[in-house]
């Protein structure tokens, strides 16, 4: 019997085919590819069958068609990062899970990675199959090429090439049955606007914030691929993660799938989830770091004396402190001419920040003869907690940051640009910047206040 399809509604108004089956712990299980899913076709193939069911004999899977695609609603414009990402918040909130483990093959590794950076409290587990942490990697694979260029000029090509990669050059039949699979699944439009979409997305920044136990699978001898360098990078970037190399050459999970089974039931048994209280606990060790620093306080203090400049100052900690108040920041220690804070969220950060130089703008014109210029800077990471203070790179970065700001202005980097992403901030690239103490130089980014 085929699994009844329900649907979720998304945020943004769009609905989601999505249906479960097994009783359990959920197990979110992601399209087999972004953009590309039929939830309905899958269940009536044979292999795939086998492959849900077999997952479901310890759990509860949700298996969805994201946006677009499958019997999902397929009037939509817009398949960024963030609308998968509401895709997947749909399905998690219509099925009740709460917490559940995530299973992204793929591209849509990218969406779970970011998924799970930001929201701990609701993944328990994560498992990327063959997946990497940009998408360039995969856009620029010999085959990736070969499809997108036949894209542009013959669908069936299209189709027929992409099934190749799929299930490998040797089986005709299996191939054929793919090609005409993703016809159905999808629109040669709906796949040029998602593969566009997706094509600058690089989640690399967020992979040390990820703190559900994460499983890294790849199959060794996959072609188009540099297997060993993505396994890698994207193992050794999340925190703790466990990397297992099968042998095959197919990305398809469900080919030869018992070694895949077993690798998942392994990990699901034998790692520790995330405790209810994650976002308690990740509050402890990642957070989002703000420094702020008063352009100009020695050439103040010489103007204006060190009575009339320490009360200049006066005013700045008690604008500081009030807005740290009002948005959950915890003041680690003030440094005569500037402040370091910690918060468990980055948007709140970022919402303090704005508060901060709104009310020094206010200040600044109610006492023009003395204004208040403040630089701000954020960065987001795991620092070390000892003696009610903060260490290690993520707060020097944080403080980098901030001496590359001018008076009046917020910047952040690029981690915490993701974290925030389609919460309505709005940022402006200031490129690649070098910061003082580091090899490599930082992608910053211009915080502006929409009012």
């Amino acid at each position: 019997m085929e699994p009844r399809i329900q649907y979720a509604k998304t945020a943004d108004g769009v609905s989601i085919a999505f249906w479960t089956i097994g009783k359990g712990m959920p197990l979110v299980h992601m399209p087999i590819d972004l953009p590309l899913s039929h939830i309905q076709l899958e269940w009536q193939d044979p292999a795939l069958r086998r492959w849900y069911e077999c997952l479901a004999e310890q759990r509860m899977v949700v298996r969805f068609d994201g946006r677009g695609t499958g019997l999902s609603e397929r009037d939509v414009t817009d398949y960024s990062l963030e609308n998968c990402l509401l895709d997947l918040q749909a399905v998690a909130d219509r099925t009740g899970s709460e917490r559940f483990a995530l299973f992204a093959p793929s591209n849509c590794g990218l969406v779970a990675v970011t998924y799970a950076a930001r929201h701990p409290e609701r993944v328990s587990h994560l498992i990327l199959w063959c997946g990497f942490a940009r998408a360039s990697d995969n856009m620029t694979s010999t085959r990736m090429r070969a499809m997108e260029a036949l894209l542009q000029v013959d669908w069936n090509a299209a189709t027929e090439t992409w099934a190749r990669i799929m299930v490998g050059d040797a089986d005709d039949t299996k191939a054929r049955v793919a090609a005409a699979f993703m016809r159905v699944s999808i629109s040669p439009e709906t796949l040029r606007a998602g593969i566009e979409a997706l094509r600058e997305v690089d989640v690399s920044p967020l992979l040390p914030l990820v703190r559900a136990p994460t499983l890294v699978l790849w199959r060794r001898q996959i072609p188009g691929w540099d297997v060993q360098r993505l396994a890698r990078e994207l193992a050794s970037g999340i925190p703790d993660a466990r990397l297992t190399m099968l042998e095959g050459t197919l990305s398809t999970p469900w080919d030869d799938m018992e070694p895949v089974l077993n690798a998942i039931d392994e990990f699901l048994e034998d790692s520790e989830p995330v405790p209810a209280g994650a976002e308690q606990h990740a509050a402890s060790s990642v957070c989002t770091i703000l420094f702020t620093d008063v352009e100009g306080s020695t050439a103040l203090t010489e103007r204006l004396g060190d009575a009339k400049a320490r009360e200049v100052l006066r005013n700045h900690e008690r604008i500081t402190r009030e807005a740290l108040r009002a948005h959950g920041g915890a003041e680690v220690k003030a440094m005569g001419d500037g402040f370091m804070a910690s918060f468990s969220s980055a948007t709140r950060a970022l919402e303090c920040a704005i508060a901060m130089q709104r009310a020094f703008a206010a200040h600044d014109d109610e006492h023009p003869e003395t204004p208040i210029r403040v630089r701000i800077g954020l960065n987001a990471g795991e620092p070390i907690a000892e003696d009610e203070d903060l260490f290690g790179t993520a707060v020097n970065m944080a403080a980098r940051i901030a001496a590359q700001a001018q008076g009046g202005q917020i910047l952040a980097s690029d981690v915490v640009r993701q974290l925030v992403a389609g919460k309505g901030f709005l940022f402006s690239d200031h490129g690649e910047i070098p910061l003082k103490g580091f090899d490599q130089p930082m992608r910053l980014y211009e915080v502006h206040s929409q009012t």
